[in-house]
């Protein structure tokens, strides 16, 4: 039998051997340097800094014209790639000899044709370890599973990048259950935040936010259950969105409780600019998905609606400053104020989104999350022969000392998931007694968490993603600036705190911490109503731009 210790030697030194063919000279980070962000550019050359600051709809474009080949874009990602695993430990599965072939046979397709493949030719994508990708282990941070779930078919998502023209290259870390919003695991270890490598990039889909945030990827695709594209893109300073359920492919994924259907999770992008998160969604349903995916709505992307069209001239906003169980940190709340001011100014009618029922809603999270009990978490973990890491430890003590669920309480937590998301509807279309305009507001502006990236293993409040797991509504995660700790600036004393959860975070507020970390908000819509929710992230961005100037 092999020792679990060897078999993460294996998998690590086998992913070294891999990146090592493609890494010309290490580069050298000093042992006090705690932000990390440059190091991974430090060696490229003019043009491939170029190109690495391009979003994704700029490259396409870029390789459609014939400005750079696929093989000149990969390249250049590549190397900022195999620079950004060194320093933030973000990558899980490799297969770049592949990816060249890839890129090489697009080139010759466009000079030979003058057509490109399709709308993503010789787009770099990055993705989730637990998304499977033909060929390729898929162990979901599970020790136990490495080497033994080789992936016979692409996930669909992966399908239909594929044939869009996308290159898969790598694949990213995630922690070890996958239900975690911090990237640990005992196959691959822990993730840092480029910006501060004391800090986490958030999780589950961590690894993509730290690629992504190195400009090792220009988009990735991660998977969303209680905030697991969102936290990563706040943490990283990108550009994250979780839709509603049934709306873009998930299927050809390899994670724990297969077919548990109480609550779902979402596939969904990571990328440097709202207009890149469109592209995606745009693509995943012009190839229309539910015709492979039974669960999938038969519902085609409305691109004039993502363009705007419909959108009444002066929004209705609601933005919720305090969920009633975590206050967020400074920075958070000056955030929200300064949006607040802008949309104001620009004639938007903004009011106080009223908090209901948070506490109950993650306390009935944790119960859908673990109706075994965690005992399918305990087993793999016991199986693989390793121990929980620590956030691991965190959320399944949420089921400690109780065990699974019946099928009579499992009825009850989904007649309770109903009603609560009934009353949630109900509360939101109340909101037309508040505007001016005399109609339910278009989207709420909130934190994505109380902190800005926090210290490892220190996650310890979801509410402000989770929420809207449970409420099935779409997320979308924006950055609007980067922390700097000035010893000149005072902030607000934190109100007192209301609970232990608070009293925790709370205590953990010292500007120094955070220093150079970016902020990120939130903007949530109405169920299925993604294309809605990105025009309106759009005009909140173009008026905040505006009101600067």
């Amino acid at each position: 039998m092999v020792h679990i210790h060897d078999v993460a030697t294996r998998k690590r030194m086998e992913r070294e051997a891999k990146l090592s063919t493609y890494r010309k000279g290490r580069i050298h980070v000093p042992s006090d340097a705690i932000d990390l962000s440059q190091y991974p550019l430090s060696k490229l050359t003019e043009t491939e800094r170029i190109i690495v600051h391009c979003d994704a709809t700029a490259i396409v474009d870029l390789i459609r014209k014939r400005v750079y080949t696929a093989q000149d874009v990969l390249r250049a990602f590549v190397k900022v790639a195999v620079a950004a695993q060194d320093i933030t430990n973000c990558l899980s599965e490799v297969l770049l000899d592949e990816a060249f072939l890839q890129a090489s046979k697009l080139d010759r397709y466009l000079e030979k044709t003058g057509n490109v493949i399709g709308p993503l030719h010789g787009l770099p994508v990055s993705i989730k370890d637990h998304i499977k990708i033909k060929g390729l282990d898929t162990s979901s941070g599970y020790l136990g599973w490495a080497y033994k779930n080789v992936a016979d078919s692409d996930a669909l998502v992966v399908e239909i990048l594929r044939n869009a023209g996308a290159i898969l290259y790598v694949k990213t870390q995630t922690p070890q259950t996958l239900l975690s919003l911090e990237t640990d695991n005992n196959v691959f270890g822990k993730t840092v935040n480029p910006f501060n490598r004391n800090l986490t990039p958030g999780g589950s889909s961590g690894g993509e936010g730290a690629l992504i945030a190195c400009h090792g990827s220009p988009m990735g695709v991660g998977t969303d259950i209680g905030g697991s594209v969102r936290i990563p893109a706040a943490h990283c300073g990108l550009y994250g969105l979780k839709g509603s359920v049934a709306r873009l492919p998930h299927s050809g994924l390899l994670g724990s409780h297969d077919g548990m259907d109480a609550i779902v999770g979402c596939v969904g992008p990571l990328a440097r600019s709202a207009r890149d998160l469109e592209l995606f969604c745009r693509v995943m349903l012009d190839a229309e998905p539910w015709l492979s995916e039974p669960p999938l709505l038969e519902m085609p992307w409305k691109r004039g609606v993502a363009k705007g069209e419909g959108l009444p001239e002066k929004l209705a906003i609601a933005i919720l400053f305090d969920d009633g169980v975590v206050a967020p940190h400074p920075p958070i709340t000056q955030a929200l104020n300064k949006y607040k001011q802008a949309l104001t100014r620009a004639g938007h009618d903004v009011i106080e989104w009223q908090a209901v029922d948070h506490q109950n809603g993650w306390d009935l999270l944790t119960k859908l999350y673990l109706l075994d009990g965690g005992a399918e978490y305990h087993e793999t973990i016991r199986a693989g022969g390793e121990s929980e890491v620590p956030l691991t430890e965190w959320i399944l003590k949420h089921a400690q000392g109780r065990g699974p669920y019946t099928p009579a309480n499992i009825f009850k937590v989904n007649s309770e998931r109903e009603a609560f998301r009934s009353k949630a509807l109900a509360h939101w279309n109340a909101t037309q007694q508040r505007t001016v305009s005399g109609r339910p507001v278009d989207a709420i502006l909130c934190p994505v968490a109380p902190t800005l990236a926090p210290p490892h293993n220190t996650t310890r409040w979801w509410g402000y993603t989770s929420h809207w797991n449970l409420l099935d509504l779409p997320g979308v995660v924006f950055p609007v600036g980067r922390f700097t700790a000035t010893t000149s600036a005072t902030y607000p004393p934190l109100p007192h705190s209301r609970n232990d959860v608070e009293k925790f975070i709370h205590d953990q507020w010292n500007p120094a911490t955070y220093d150079n970390i970016p902020i990120c908000l939130q903007l949530v819509g109405r169920r299925h109503n993604e294309e809605k929710l990105l025009a309106i992230l759009n005009v909140v961005e173009k008026v905040f731009k505006e009101d600067a100037l």
